[in-house]
């Protein structure tokens, strides 16, 4: 549930007191970045998205209901528009591929974003699952707490943790 600080600030925001929302993204602004950037892979990207994260809860303020954490809330739309963008970035990448394709350009250019193997192992995993291990693993939230923020069941938020981070294991060389 939300704290009291952030029920107050929120109700503060609310009544178009700007400092108010200035101070919950100054709050969660650190665990949203993280979150995207772990399930993201690139810190540019990352920002970006929670830039326009703030920006969706600021219009969508009067729609939270605090039926979870704001930090939770927040996440929540952080991963949809992370999705997005994914969809959007995969649909560009195909026309990108089949103009090449038509003009025998096609380079094999890696992403060079991704050096550390832990990066390059996250990568890997599906975005659901990256998205419960950035949240359970690395970001400290509850099952619970992921479950709400990206809207699955809490059964399928713990599958995709334990499954990611056998898969995380496994691709550093760890025996799980």
């Amino acid at each position: 549930m939300m704290t009291e600080a952030d029920a107050e600030l929120v109700a503060a925001a609310r009544r178009s007191e700007k400092f108010a929302f200035a101070r919950l993204m100054q709050l969660h602004q650190q665990s949203v970045r993280g979150f995207l950037r772990r399930a993201c892979g690139n810190a540019d990207e990352a920002d970006d998205l929670a830039q326009e994260t703030f920006l969706s809860a600021w219009e969508r303020l009067a729609q939270f209901r605090g039926e979870s954490s704001l930090r939770s809330w927040l996440c929540g739309i952080a991963y949809r528009k992370m999705l997005a963008s994914r969809r959007s970035s995969s649909r560009a990448k195909a026309r990108d591929h089949a103009y090449f394709a038509e003009s025998d350009q096609i380079t094999e250019a890696g992403d060079l974003s991704m050096h550390v193997p832990l990066q390059k192992a996250m990568a890997a995993l599906p975005v659901d699952q990256r998205a419960c291990v950035a949240l359970c693993l690395a970001g400290g939230y509850s099952h619970a707490e992921a479950a709400v923020a990206l809207e699955m069941p809490l059964g399928t938020v713990k599958s995709h943790v334990n499954r990611g981070r056998e898969r995380l294991l496994a691709a550093l060389g760890e025996c799980p």
